[in-house]
Formats: C-alpha cells, structure tokens, sequence
C-alpha cells in the first residue's frame, strides 16, 4: 500500500470524496485540492456535506459562491449548505398544497420531506448544476466534491415514477422518500450528471476510510452500491493509517489497524489503494493542508491539554436506576459502539439486581460472544433483513392495488431507503416492548428523531383521511406515547470525540428535541485521552479530543460521561 499522492495518480477532472461520516474526506478533499493547486493546476473544490468543517480548515469565510484562497493561487472553494437547499425546497413543494389540503396532511407532508434523503436530494442538486455547467467545466482542470451521493440516492433519479406527483398519490403509509415531486423541471440535467459520473474517463470516486472494520464495511457497501450503477473508477485511501507503535496502547491500536486491513473485503482488494498516515495534528490552515500528504513530518511537539473531567458511564446508570427509567435507547451514527454500550448498561442494571432484556439487531451468535450464558440479561435478537422483507412486502402488496408498474419501481426504491429499514426494524422493537411490561428494555439500534415523527404524522394522517388503520401497528401507536414519556424512556446520544461525530450526534439531538424524546445523557465513546497513552503522536490526537469533551459537556449541561479506547472495543466488554 502506497502513500496517497493525488499528483502522481491518472485521476480524472470530477472527483468525488465519500465514505462514512469522521472518516476524514474534507480533509483529505482539501489536501488533494492543495497538491493540484501547487502543481499548477486549476482546481474547485465544493462541499455540500451538512456536517462540513471546509470553514475551519481554510480558516476562511465561505459561501455557495466560488472563493479563492489567500496564499493559495488556483483554488476555488464553495461551501453550499444542503441543510438550507433542503428547506427551500421541501417549501417548494409544501407551499402550494397549504391553503388546500388539512393541517394534518400538511404536517405529513412536512415531514415526509424532513429526513436526510431529502438533504441528499438537495445536495445532488448542487452537484448536477456544477457537473453540468461547460463554463466550469472548461475554465477548471479539476473539479473536486467534498461527498458523494448514495447508490441509493442515483438509482432514485432513474426511476420514471420519480418524476410524477408521488407526494399527492402516497396511499402506502409512512414513507421516507418522496422527495423528488418537485424536480420534473430537472430531470434532463440530473439525467446528464448520472451519465457524467458513470463515466470512467470524466469521473473518479474516491473511497476514503479509515482502517477500521466498520469504516471498511460502510466503504464496501458504497463501492458496491456504485458498482452496480456503472461507476466502477474507484480509488480506496486508507486515512489515519499508524505506521509505528512503542507503547502498549500504539501496539494494540496499530496490530488492530493491520489485521482489520488485512480481511480487507475481495470487492475492495480489487481497488487501487493508498493511504494517509495518522498525524498529531488537525488539520486547519493552508500550512496543515499541505503538510498532511507530505513524508517528511516535522518533530512532534507535545501539546498541553486542559484538564477535563471524565465520569464514568456507571454515572449513567445509577440516574436510569434512581429515576426508574423503564426503557433505554442508544442513538448514535455507525461505528460509535452502540451496540456494546448497550450490553454495558444491561449487565450494569443486572448488577443492580433489576431484570434486563436486551433488544439487538446484531447477528445472535455475534451477541453471544459479548455475554456468557449466565449474564442474567434475557436476549431478543431482531432479524433485520426478516423484518424489513416483510414490510416491504407488506407496503408493495398494498400498493399494487392502486398503482402502475412504473409508481411500484418508484415505491420498491423507496423500500430500500435507510429510513424506511429503520421503521421496519422499530416495529419488531415495538412489539418487545410491549411483551415486557416488568422489565427494563435496552435497545441498541434507536429510530432517527425524523423517522418518529413521519410514524407519528403518518398516523395522523391515516385517520384524517379515514386510511387503513394497519399502516401504523398498535404496538407502535402504543409505544410512540411511551417514547415521549420522559419519566419512562431515555435515549443515551452515543458519540465519538471528533469533530464530525459530534456534529452529527448534534443534529440528531435537534430531531429528538422536534420528537420530544428525553434525552438526557450523552456518552463519549473510545476517548484516547481517558487512556494515558505515552505514545507521543497518540498524546497529541488525545489532546484534541478535550475541546469535543468540553463542547459535549457544555450541550448536555454537564449530563455526559466518557469511556476510554480499548482494542477490539466489544471483546473487551466481555471481560469487563
């Protein structure tokens, strides 16, 4: 495995970063535009992620217009903020149905359009509109995106019904889609910008992750997801890759990083692949930009962090005990350690002599390598992919007796939808819940603070206009007054010391306050800081983690407790 040097690669003039979110694809995006500026060539770089810190590593104030960058010649930076795109146009298609549909139509339409495919949508739109404009296109040697759209999202765009008035027509219940009602007007320029990106000689993907089985796992759905459409021109960088070790927390980290490398998936084995070594420092200002994909490193000189105080998760726990909480979500992006934190908490409860059902979406036989048969905590394992077949199957046969072939593609597209597994899911949770009436239910996968309120407003909406009343199962109507219930259900917001990580935790924070669910504690997860590492490169990454510490400290008002790294996080707990 090589060094990533974007120069020396036959990389293409669209390039598009992706992978899942802390993996680093703004920085590594910015540091590939600052070797092709440096090279003499003309470069735009344009961000539309919601969770963009472009801002804070030019160190300059951007907008949705092309900047140049001081002390930095050749290089344009746009920061478009889909969050406001998607806003606008959820309003555009809203607007006209409010002086002629019910309240509660409205609101069902509202948020129908609230959830993270439609920022997708509204960033593709950005995408399009650049992939298409030839006076970008000829005045620009390289035109760089700082993410990329899902495989989802691009097989959306191809399907006919797409393009018809789905929101108005919607007879099949709570949906997470529909967010395309609107753009008939666009189709052509969308259909150029799909063409565009499945073209190997305009357009190169550029897979970032880090050199972690979940990081990897994400990166090998998406190449897969993009295989499938034609965009085959992948490039795999390996971020934060250790490349020495001299203490026993480097060592573990740095043979955890190899052998995860080394069960690399055969689909990603077959893609050129370099790496970013892991670096002491954030990467902020033009001097850090172009340090980071160079070799010669300069000495490592260690920072003084602000002490911060570090509660333990039993902190946690003992307020769920004094305050008799009778269910207990995790919530948190993937890779945050959701799952083994929820398995924690059960055997904390255990220990204090409650009884405790687990509730997972993980594999059983993954389960049982985290609790040994006498834990005392009783285990109900969901099958996902059972679950979600039969609500698919479930919305598809209910469809069919409305709609055409073409509105039935449309809705078995929609079905594929993140958030529609998250409502299929959620009704197996439901159904747990409502069989264990004196115990504490620990769940470790919760629903999006959007997916909540489209179950809510789609039963609303169901009976305003005398619907089935079997879209929305009456363990779920049941449960979706619990989950309001601050003195019966909490959500633990599970998050990561990095910048992205706790971004994102932030705007699921803003959905569950929208949901009114209570949400009182936060967690952060695999803190290098907790560990005391005296790996000098370890000490100074653990030192930037305290300003993420202090900013989760100061959004829970002092609710938060913090748990430190440990290899192999959920074999760990087993011991524990």
């Amino acid at each position: 495995m090589e060094l990533y040097q974007p120069t020396e690669l036959s990389l293409t003039k669209y390039l598009f970063f992706t992978g899942k979110g802390g993996v680093g694809k703004t920085t590594t995006a910015c540091a590939t535009s600052a070797s092709f500026a440096d090279a003499g060539f003309k470069v735009m770089l344009v961000s539309t992620d919601p969770a963009s810190n472009l801002q804070d590593v030019f160190q300059t104030e951007l907008t949705n217009q092309p900047k140049p960058i001081v002390g930095m010649p050749n290089l344009m930076v746009a920061n478009f903020d889909p969050v406001v795109a998607a806003a606008e146009y959820k309003e555009s298609v809203v607007g006209p149905y409010r002086k002629v549909l019910p309240a509660s139509a409205i609101k069902n339409m509202e948020e129908q359009l609230s959830g993270s495919c439609t920022v997708e949508i509204a960033s593709f739109n950005e995408f399009a509109t650049l992939l298409t404009d030839k006076s970008i296109e000829s005045d620009y040697d390289y035109i760089i995106f700082d993410t990329a759209p899902t495989g989802h999202t691009l097989r959306m765009l191809q399907l006919p019904a797409a393009w018809t008035d789905y929101l108005d027509e919607n007879q099949t219940g709570a949906s997470c889609l529909g967010q395309l009602s609107g753009l008939g007007d666009k189709k052509a320029m969308y259909a150029r910008a799909v063409a565009t990106l499945s073209d190997e000689h305009l357009t190169t993907i550029m897979l970032v992750t880090r050199p972690q089985r979940a990081a990897i796992i994400e990166t090998k759905r998406a190449a897969d997801e993009l295989t499938v459409l034609g965009i085959t021109n992948q490039v795999l960088i390996v971020n934060g890759r250790l490349e020495h070790a001299d203490d026993t927390i480097s060592a573990k980290i740095y043979h955890q990083q190899q052998a995860d490398l080394d069960a690399l998936p055969a689909q990603l084995q077959k893609v050129a692949t370099c790496y970013v070594p892991l670096r002491p420092y954030n990467v902020t200002g033009i001097k850090k930009i172009r340090l980071l994909l160079q070799a010669n490193q300069p000495e490592i000189r260690q920072p003084v962090a602000t002490p911060v105080e570090l509660p333990a998760l039993q902190k946690i726990v003992d307020d769920y005990l004094d305050t008799h909480k009778k269910i207990i979500f995790t919530m948190g992006k993937g890779g945050v350690g959701k799952t083994t934190v929820a398995i924690q908490i059960a055997k904390q409860l255990v220990a204090a002599g409650k009884r405790v059902r687990l509730a997972t979406t993980d594999p059983a036989y993954h389960i049982g390598l985290y609790l040994a048969d006498n834990s005392g905590i009783a285990v109900s394992h969901i099958d996902e992919q059972k679950e979600l077949a039969d609500y698919q199957s479930e919305v598809i046969a209910k469809a069919k007796q409305t709609m055409n072939e073409d509105d039935i593609d449309y809705i078995k597209e929609d079905l594929r939808s993140p958030c529609t597994q998250e409502i299929a899911v959620f009704r197996a949770f439901a159904r747990i819940v409502a069989q264990a009436e004196d115990e504490i239910v620990v769940i470790d996968t919760a629903p999006t603070g959007h997916t909540l309120l489209l179950l809510a407003s789609t039963q609303s909406y169901a009976q305003e206009v005398q619907r089935s009343s079997g879209e929305v199962p009456e363990s779920i109507q049941k449960l979706l007054p619990r989950l309001q219930n601050k003195d019966e259900t909490e959500v633990l917001m599970v998050t990561l010391p990095e910048t992205t990580p706790v971004y994102e935790s932030m705007r699921l924070n803003e959905d569950l306050n929208r949901a009114k669910i209570a949400h009182t504690w936060w967690l952060v997860n695999q803190s290098m800081y907790a560990t005391e590492t005296s790996n000098a490169l370890l000490q100074a990454r653990a030192a930037d983690e305290v300003i993420w510490i202090k900013k989760v400290q100061q959004i829970s008002d002092g609710h938060y407790a913090v748990a430190m790294w440990a290899p192999d996080f959920e074999q760990q707990m087993v011991t524990q």
